[in-house]
């Protein structure tokens, strides 16, 4: 079926992704992956290209697109590629960028803004941690008052970006009597006396992306510092969640939809038996139901992306894709693998990446199980 969220713009866009992709991306896919990171030109370039700044107003360096249909288009081509790359582009560009557009103040935005738009200040967020997983409410990180100061101390983990970013947004409970209503937001660089980081962490999948722990010793800010309202950080996360949550709904299915599409064309090209696997009727009707499983999330996932445009896609039904997109996803490439037979074992095989890539979409973002908890209250049950 056509899809027709996109305009010519649109599409215009995303034949420049692509030839970025093609350019500074594909060449280098595998140093990518055994550096277990992606380099700083990776990001100079891309913000070159206009692709880190969609969030970000012209007045500070970004394209100021204010319509998310151009992320959702950046998401899916880099997805195509591989469910790392949208990831860390991800968490820099639609997720850290709208706390410090929306949340900030101008000289905020000044000292900020530009180098997330041009790739010289490479973002992450710092909410998870080692005790808390999906609930953010019982963080243990703190900021105490000192004076005309902040005192920063303790520890996050699972962190994206963490091993290279230059600036983390991180929440901390500042006022522990309020529980999830005492949790600030800072903008934390990590120059500063008191910041470090573990090590890269050794993930099952998406060993594109640096993922590190990261700590806060007796780490000193100030209000300029402050992202956000004092006491607000709960709240904030809570109204940005939405857009992570499509973001990672959007990453989902045009992950699966890509690795599909190639083994559709491994199941013409194999032969078993004499013919085509593909012909055989098990993976013929498998196959059938594989496309048309996408094809229908495609449907839902568009509604969401038009409703986000339109500033009206609630939590819930934000909730419902991400969770419903990473089952699916999860479930289409292991179908996949399994039609690639012993082949689709093989770490050369991108259907064997791209299977224990996904694996983690249905823990981040907020859990499966927390977002049909999520659906469940707004049953009333």
């Amino acid at each position: 079926m056509k899809r027709a969220i996109y305009d010519e713009d649109h599409e215009a866009f995303r034949a420049s992704v692509k030839e970025f992709v093609d350019r500074s991306v594909t060449p280098h896919a595998e140093e990518h992956l055994e550096a277990k990171g992606l380099p700083r030109d990776f990001w100079l370039e891309a913000g070159k290209q206009g692709l880190l700044g969609l969030e970000v107003p012209e007045q500070y360096g970004g394209m100021g697109a204010g319509d998310y249909r151009f992320n959702a288009v950046l998401t899916e081509e880099l997805s195509k590629v591989n469910a790392s790359l949208p990831s860390c582009v991800g968490i820099h560009s639609d997720i850290v960028a709208p706390y410090l557009v929306e949340l900030t103040t101008e000289e905020q935005r000044q000292r900020w803004l530009p180098g997330v738009a041009s790739g010289e200040l490479l973002t992450a967020i710092g909410m998870t941690e080692p005790s808390g997983g999906s609930d953010l409410a019982a963080l243990k990180t703190t900021a105490v008052r000192d004076g005309d100061q902040w005192v920063l101390n303790g520890s996050k983990t699972f962190i994206t970006n963490g091993y290279s970013a230059d600036l983390v947004v991180v929440a901390a409970r500042t006022s522990p009597e309020k529980k999830a209503k005492g949790i600030t937001l800072f903008g934390v660089s990590t120059s500063l006396p008191g910041f470090s980081r573990g090590r890269k962490l050794d993930k099952v999948g998406q060993p594109e992306s640096d993922t590190a722990e990261l700590f806060f010793e007796d780490l000193r800010l100030t209000d300029d510092d402050v992202v956000g309202e004092l006491d607000q950080g709960f709240i904030h996360m809570m109204q940005n969640l939405p857009q992570e949550r499509l973001n990672c709904a959007v990453s989902n299915l045009a992950h699966a939809k890509q690795i599909l599409a190639e083994t559709i064309v491994y199941a013409q090209e194999r032969k078993a038996f004499g013919q085509g696997i593909g012909s055989f009727q098990h993976n013929k009707f498998l196959l059938a139901e594989l496309v048309t499983q996408i094809d229908v999330t495609q449907s839902f996932v568009d509604e969401c992306v038009l409703a986000h445009t339109r500033a009206e896609l609630t939590p819930i039904d934000a909730a419902k894709a991400k969770w419903w997109t990473s089952q699916v996803q999860n479930d289409v490439l292991d179908h996949c693998v399994q039609l690639h037979g012993g082949y689709g074992f093989m770490n050369e095989y991108r259907v064997a990446r791209a299977w224990k890539d996904a694996r983690v979409s249905k823990i981040w973002a907020g859990s499966n199980e927390i977002m049909k908890e999520l659906i469940g209250r707004d049953l009333g049950l």
